[in-house]
């Protein structure tokens, strides 16, 4: 797998991480999931692969900033559009296309 995507402070993050290194650093964390429909999901990453497949826990679904369903768990698959994941301090692990 190689790690040919532009470094996380290329994309105001504040630091030098790789998308790779600041998904890992975030794992078990609290983030939120936006994808492409303009959904939102917010949980605790629990895991991701090389395809963008995220499982969560503790899930919330937002529709235009509104909760609409919470989950215990949810696992999004990474065909659903290109999902964007951010931690709640705002940082943003570039746009998730891992390879």
């Amino acid at each position: 797998m190689a790690d040919t995507a532009p470094a996380a402070s290329d994309l105001s993050t504040g630091s030098s991480k790789s998308p790779a290194e600041f998904l890992k650093a975030i794992k078990g964390k609290q983030v939120q999931v936006k994808l492409n429909s303009g959904v939102d999901y917010r949980g605790v990453l629990a895991c991701l692969d090389g395809y963008m497949n995220i499982a969560m826990e503790q899930t919330e679904e937002y529709v235009n900033g509104q909760l609409k369903n919470k989950y215990g768990d949810a696992f999004i698959r990474g065909n659903n559009g290109e999902p964007v994941v951010w931690d709640l301090e705002g940082n943003r692990a570039a746009s998730c296309s891992v390879e």
